[in-house]
């Protein structure tokens, strides 16, 4: 999963939205550790399980906007912050346990399902909801 998301990194520019999709155990996480590498960050990242969001600073002064909805039951004032987080060009916003905030995601989003299929393999389906995702998995197909 780190090794996806190392190459899914290198080629976000700000903007795009990552829709993580997975049971727990899953590899979201690892996912997103992969991601931030890509994107040159050396911080340890770390699930925002508790803290329901992160932000971690990319040499480049992008952010990584990495949010875990999954004890949140009532969106309240994190969709408003997820709102402004979309909206800006120098996030790169990654989302993990989307489903109760899905009304304030964009169309324009990469969604990526995982699915265990063994202990250390995963199955991904990925979709594009717009032209920047488009964009995105057509360089992640090459």
């Amino acid at each position: 999963m780190q090794a996806f998301g190392v190459k899914l990194g290198a080629f976000l520019r700000g903007g795009e939205i990552i829709e993580l999709v997975g049971d727990v155990g899953a590899g979201k996480t690892a996912l997103t550790k992969g991601i931030a590498v890509g994107l040159g960050i050396h911080e340890d990242v770390q699930s925002p399980s508790f803290t329901i969001s992160r932000v971690y600073e990319t040499p480049r002064h992008l952010y990584l906007a990495h949010y875990d909805f999954y004890r949140l039951h009532d969106p309240g004032v994190m969709a408003e912050e997820l709102r402004e987080a979309v909206c800006d060009q120098q996030n790169i916003t990654v989302v993990e346990w989307a489903d109760i905030v899905k009304g304030v995601l964009p169309a324009d989003r990469l969604s990526i399902h995982i699915t265990p299929t063994a202990e250390h393999d995963r199955r991904l389906e990925i979709a594009a909801g717009g032209m920047i995702s488009k964009e995105l998995l057509r360089k992640l197909e090459k």
